[in-house]
Order: C-alpha cells, then structure tokens, then sequence
C-alpha cells in the first residue's frame, strides 16, 4: 500500500489511537455561562448569505439550553459584525477570543475571511468551525471545516455535467478571490487531464457585488454558440448572484442551452430573486431543503417556529453549521471540558446525523463526510435532486490535481499532528 491513496488510508485506521498533548492547554477560565462566538456578516456584501447563519446558530444554542445547555452550564450567544470587511474578520475574532472567551467560533463564509482569522485562532489556540464550501489546500489544527472541499462539489459537478448534459466547452466564472481561483485552478487541471482543450475552458472573474454583466454574458453567450454544449461553472458569490442571473434571463440565455451549475448560490440567495427564468439551472451542495427525510422536515419545522416565518428557507451551510454544532457539544461532553485541546482532539472521530440521511463523521484531517447532491432550481425557488453520490465522501484537503498538493495528507492525531504530511518525503511541512 503506497502513495498518498494508501497513507490516507493507512491514517483513517488510526482514529483509535491515543493522543499526545502539546505545551499549550488552552484551558478555557471558568464563567458563569459557556459563550460562544459567531462571526458572520450582518451587513455588506455577503449578508445576503451569511445573516441567516447567525440565525441558525442562535436557534442550535436556544435549543441547547432547552436540553439543560452543556456540561449543567447554558450557553451564550455572542454575535459579532465583521461586516464583509475581511481584516475586521480579524479583529472581531481577536476580540471573540481574548475579550469575550468563547469556547469556539462558529463563522465566515468567504475564504478570504477564513484566510484573514486564521492566523488569530492559531495564534490564541482557538477553535473556528468554518461551515461554507472551500477551495481545499488547507488543513489547520485549530479549523474544523465542516463545508465542502472540491473533492465534495465541484469535482463531482463537472463529472455530472460532461455525462449527464454531454458539456464539453466549460466557462468557470467566479469572483476574484481565493475560493474561485483555487477552484477553477483544480477544475482547469482536472479538465484538461480528461482532454478538454485549453481553447474550449473560458475563465473569468470579477469584483465582489459586481453589477453590470451585460458584457461578460455576451461574452459567455458567443463561446456558447460555437457547436459545443457549454455550461458555466459559478463561484460568483454574495449579491452579485443577483445581477449575473437576471442578465442571463435578458439574454434569453436558458438552461437547457447554457446550463450553469453555481457553488455558492441556494435557497437563501434564491429567495431574493424572480427564479422563473433559472428553472433548470442547477447547484451543487451536500443538502437541499427539498430532502425528504424525517430529520430534515424536523429541522425545518423547528427552524420556521424559531424565526417566526413559515417562509423562511433553509440551506447547505445551515445544516454545516447543525452538524459542526452538534459535533462540538458531542466532543465537550466526550471531553468533560470546553478546553481547547481536549476538545479538539475529541472531535476526531465524532459522527451525529446529518439532514440527508445518515451519519457525518469527522475524520483526521478536520473535514467531515459529506452526500454529493445536484439540483435543478424549480420555479418556487427550491431544487429538485436529480444526482446524488451513493453514500458518504471524505473530504480531500488536499487536491490530487495539483502538483504542490497532490502528495500531501493531513493528520492531526499524534504521533503525526500535522496538516500537510508529504507521502513521498515522509516529512511534515511537505507543500513545495
């Protein structure tokens, strides 16, 4: 058993195995009430996609009082608006730390938000669960990401589209910065070793809250119409799903001419807008409020009630941040303790329900298993399932289709406790 394949492998036997305490213990001091952090933007940009995540946390701790809190403590909520200004991420999470003492941080939705804390809950020793899909080529020991790597989403999208929808010229439109680069990186990579040429992949980007798409649609309209079935793959995120979209429809541009399989656009984002024109057009996510399963229609209903809105949708990273949520209270009973590093080492191993049927556990390398699913929008606004992966899939932090990473593992149980372990070298610190 060699490679990176087999190591992963190898380490996936190991969740039993004792594990060594670092000189820092991150011992939390004792309060009256166990606080908990969250770290979502109220206002700007992103709120369009992250308000309903401060919700939804807010609904998980009420409900985690009701059951008598944790460890015979009630927890408290202590929101914070880091207003989709990504150094003010930073800031807000220093002060959720070192003020405020939270236990954890549940928060961010953006990678860049992600990138500018990370450096904060490593440094304090805190713990951040990040719940939104991701570019992967990260593992830190301080992060649990309960969200989809590439391996999760975008990967099996592009497998969907070429089999299923026989794509064959790709346009990968997102906005500029970490998560679409990233991503559209892999697919590019991945794309061109299944013999897609580079003429036939169109990449674009565009700034945060772009407005006029007139041009870039224009632009995808001509590349479509050159005899090949093209589809667009989006990472365009936040409130400029709103503009992109209504463009297409002026365009007349339908999904069963250009399909476009979005990222980071569900029902949340949905909502907000005229979705007749998007009938047909698809996402990729690991849930849909569509799900038909007795956990999911318990969520929902309990969801309404607590939002007082019996229209109020729910959404992929609101049941990430169920999960994430229900694995931290999982791994501080298993503990006995909301120190850091016992609950951080707790985590590992943690399975609870998901809303999709099933367990999600959370493995080594600080991801969870995850169901693949893709939606068609309906004319209400929600999806219509029409694939899902047969079972559960690991998340890959590090991606197989790109040379710097495609050797590397994750491990955060000793003896290893590392996040990028290189297979061929056998040495932590393997990224070249």
């Amino acid at each position: 058993m060699a490679g990176k394949k087999g190591a992963k492998l190898l380490t996936g036997l190991m969740v039993g195995a004792s594990l060594l305490f670092g000189a820092m213990t991150g011992k939390a001091e004792a309060q009256d009430t166990i606080k908990v952090g969250i770290l979502h933007s109220l206002s700007g940009t992103m709120a369009i996609s992250e308000t309903t995540l401060k919700d939804v946390m807010l609904m998980l701790i009420d409900e985690q009082n009701k059951k008598g809190g944790l460890l015979g403590k009630k927890l408290e909520a202590v929101v914070v608006d880091p207003a989709s200004d990504w150094p003010l991420f930073a800031e807000k999470a220093r002060e959720l730390l070192t003020v405020n003492k939270v236990a954890a941080v549940f928060g961010c939705w953006t990678s860049v938000s992600r990138k500018s804390v990370l450096p904060v809950f490593e440094e304090l020793n805190g713990i951040l669960f990040y719940p939104v899909q991701y570019e992967g080529e990260e593992s830190s020991r301080n992060v649990f990401y309960t969200g989809a790597a590439p391996n999760q989403q975008a990967i099996p999208a592009v497998d969907y589209l070429a089999a299923q929808e026989g794509v064959q010229r790709w346009v990968l439109a997102g906005t500029d910065y970490v998560y679409p680069r990233t991503t559209n990186k892999i697919l590019e990579t991945y794309l061109k070793d299944k013999g897609v040429a580079a003429s036939d992949i169109m990449i674009n980007y565009t700034p945060f809250g772009h407005a006029d798409w007139q041009s870039i649609v224009a632009e995808i309209k001509k590349f479509g119409s050159a005899g090949k079935k093209t589809a667009v793959v989006s990472t365009i995120n936040g409130d400029a799903n709103v503009p992109f979209y209504k463009e297409l429809a002026n365009q007349g541009i339908k999904a069963e001419d250009i399909p476009v399989v979005a990222f980071s656009v569900g029902e949340e984002e949905l909502a907000g807008i005229d979705t007749g024109p998007l009938v047909g057009h698809l996402a990729a996510w690991n849930y849909f409020m569509s799900v038909d399963t007795p956990e999911n229609k318990d969520f929902i209903k309990k969801w309404q009630t607590f939002i007082k809105n019996d229209k109020r949708v729910t959404n992929d990273p609101m049941e990430a941040h169920y999960i994430g949520f229900n694995m931290w209270v999982k791994a501080v009973e298993k503990a006995g303790t909301i120190d850091v590093d016992p609950v951080i080492d707790s985590l590992i191993g943690v399975a609870v329900p998901n809303l999709t049927g099933g367990l999600s556990a959370m493995m080594p390398n600080h991801h969870i298993t995850k169901p693949v699913l893709i939606g068609e929008v309906q004319g209400d606004g929600q999806f219509d399932t029409v694939w899902s992966t047969p079972g559960l899939v690991v998340g890959d932090e590090w991606s197989d289709f790109l040379p710097d990473s495609k050797d590397l593992i994750s491990d955060w149980r000793a003896p290893m406790s590392c996040g990028n372990f290189n297979v061929k070298t056998g040495k932590c610190g393997g990224a070249s």
